[in-house]
């Protein structure tokens, strides 16, 4: 059978139960006259949340995603507010073609009005492309890729989480300060891991360190000890790993037993979620830095969100997780806002009204899209920090990248929305 025709079918599959499990919330309230449906595309908000259920991110966003969904539509529906919200997910596989199948199929047929967290870049790439041409909202969570609201940006596409710049920014300056000034990297093919490298070596060197090479590995790798000799072999101070999930943890297992981890070299995720800590365990993962947007035991707001989560999915929310709960509500309340779920008015209000909530309190969306907040750079606790500790407390914050320090400046910008209004 073609490739196509396979994809095909197991989206069927795939969406058929997922679809069956999605979630309808309707409450009726008194913020709208009832006369409010029927300004509703279909007399209801859908919701899709695109995500990785079955692969290396599965974890970190996944059904973990869903769940984030449908609390930030129960806390929405709290107000009052007579407006009906269904959410729908499927699985996209990794694969952009799969993911834009779906995405078109929810548009075209389900009446999806907005597309939720994706995590794959590749897989956001392709499905903004087509978001713009139909005018509908997406946003993204781990999705790192600069170009998504840099040269391929759209009005209709925003970046909740992170991108590379923000994730490699605070460790690269750090670092290198320190003395560690020559890096090697190991990186996932695609276009995630090759953006993360880029956006790495020019701030190396905008530092005054140096790159000693970069190997590539594709996504559904399971053997590592090629690249990690390769990297030993390049006599770097550190070893930066721009690959995550699944292949991350994979990485740092073989490093530990090929007894890296006594050598001299300094290991750095430059994209590590908490599922991912966990899956490696203290023993494996202690000392290693990285950049969150968000941790659950950063405040009591965050700790309430977490434990709402952990009674639901069993396992503390990933930074994924607490934005699309993040991104959903704010959609919704934009919705709100402008009485209507019709793009153009629902974007603008986005865009002109802060975000406010346990994720990113007063935050705003940039021109070019990108959700402005501060970020943190952790490092994992060491088993001994761990004992008599909850199980998922993992990191201790090193310090607080402000949003100022975080972003690359809009003046530096390739994104075309930025340049028109210039």
């Amino acid at each position: 059978m073609p490739n196509d025709l396979k994809y095909s079918a197991r989206i069927k599959s795939i969406n058929k139960v997922l679809t069956t499990a999605a979630l309808s919330l309707s409450l009726v309230g008194t913020s709208f006259l009832p006369s409010f449906a029927a300004q509703l595309s279909n007399n209801v908000v859908k919701i899709g949340v695109l995500t990785d259920m079955t692969g290396p991110f599965a974890d970190l966003a996944g059904q973990g995603s869903v769940v984030a969904a449908q609390l930030a539509v129960e806390d929405f529906l709290k107000s009052g507010t007579s407006i009906k919200v269904e959410v729908v997910s499927a699985d996209h596989l990794s694969k952009a073609d799969v993911g834009g199948q779906i995405a078109r199929r929810w548009w075209d047929a389900e009446g999806v009005d907005m597309i939720a967290d994706i995590t794959n870049s590749a897989v956001a790439l392709a499905v903004q492309s087509m978001a713009r041409e139909q005018n509908k909202v997406i946003a993204v969570a781990a999705v790192g890729s600069t170009a998504f609201t840099g040269a391929q940006c759209s009005k209709t596409g925003f970046q909740w989480l992170h991108d590379s710049y923000n994730l490699v920014a605070g460790p690269v300056r750090k670092l290198v300060a320190q003395g560690d000034d020559s890096w090697y990297f190991i990186a996932a093919d695609y276009a995630f891991g090759r953006d993360i490298v880029k956006e790495s070596i020019k701030l190396l060197e905008a530092a005054g360190g140096t790159s000693k090479g970069a190997v590539f590995h594709p996504t559904n790798n399971s053997d590592y000890a090629s690249f990690l000799l390769q990297a030993q072999s390049s006599g770097a101070k550190v070893v930066a790993f721009g690959n995550a999930g699944g292949q991350l943890v994979s990485s740092m297992k073989q490093w530990k037993e090929f007894g890296m981890d006594a050598g001299t070299q300094k290991p750095v995720a430059e994209l590590m979620f908490l599922t991912d800590v966990h899956a490696m365990g203290a023993e494996t993962a202690q000392g290693l830095n990285t950049v969150t947007a968000w941790y659950w035991d950063l405040n009591d707001e965050s700790r309430a969100f977490g434990k709402r989560f952990y009674e639901r999915r069993g396992a503390m929310p990933t930074a994924p997780h607490a934005s699309v709960y993040s991104m959903v509500l704010h959609y919704l309340r934009s919705v709100e806002a402008a009485g209507t779920d019709a793009t153009d008015a629902v974007v603008e209000k986005m865009r002109s009204t802060p975000v406010n909530d346990f994720f990113a309190p007063g935050a705003r969306l940039r021109e070019d899209g990108k959700l402005i907040h501060d970020f943190y750079l952790m490092q994992v606790k060491t088993p001994e920090e761990m004992k008599g500790q909850n199980d998922w407390a993992l990191y201790n914050v090193v310090e607080k990248i402000s949003a100022d320090e975080a972003y690359i400046k809009l003046a530096e910008s390739d994104c075309p929305l930025v340049k028109k209004s210039n």
